[in-house]
């Protein structure tokens, strides 16, 4: 049985057409022994190449609490991180490998 693939939303920045979509919740990591913070994926609603922006852990979310939403992703903190990953040299209409860009909590 395949894996079922999170919804993907759009989104314009810069004028441009983006998709993106919730890659990771935020979670404890055994690897760093410390939480995680939540990852987009992003692409160009175009082009193939992806990024995981990667956010900082914030606050380590209380035991019982529903998990984070996509719609609860405010759309200006997607679009800060997408201008974010463009300045920091991701080509999204180039080919190649996914890239990975740490943000800060803010997208910036």
């Amino acid at each position: 049985m395949a894996k079922k693939q999170a919804p993907e939303f759009d989104i314009e920045v810069g004028g441009e057409p983006y998709v993106w979509r919730l890659q990771r919740q935020p979670q404890w990591s055994s690897d760093t022994k410390g939480w995680q913070g939540m990852a987009l994926a992003v692409r160009h609603k175009e082009g193939q190449r992806e990024a995981v922006v990667e956010f900082p852990p914030g606050r380590q979310p209380a035991y019982g609490l529903p998990m984070l939403k996509p719609a609860q992703i405010k759309p200006e903190l997607v679009a800060r991180a997408i201008a974010s990953a463009i300045d920091a040299g991701w080509e999204p209409h180039s080919r190649g490998k996914t890239v990975a860009i740490v943000v800060d909590a803010d997208g910036g």
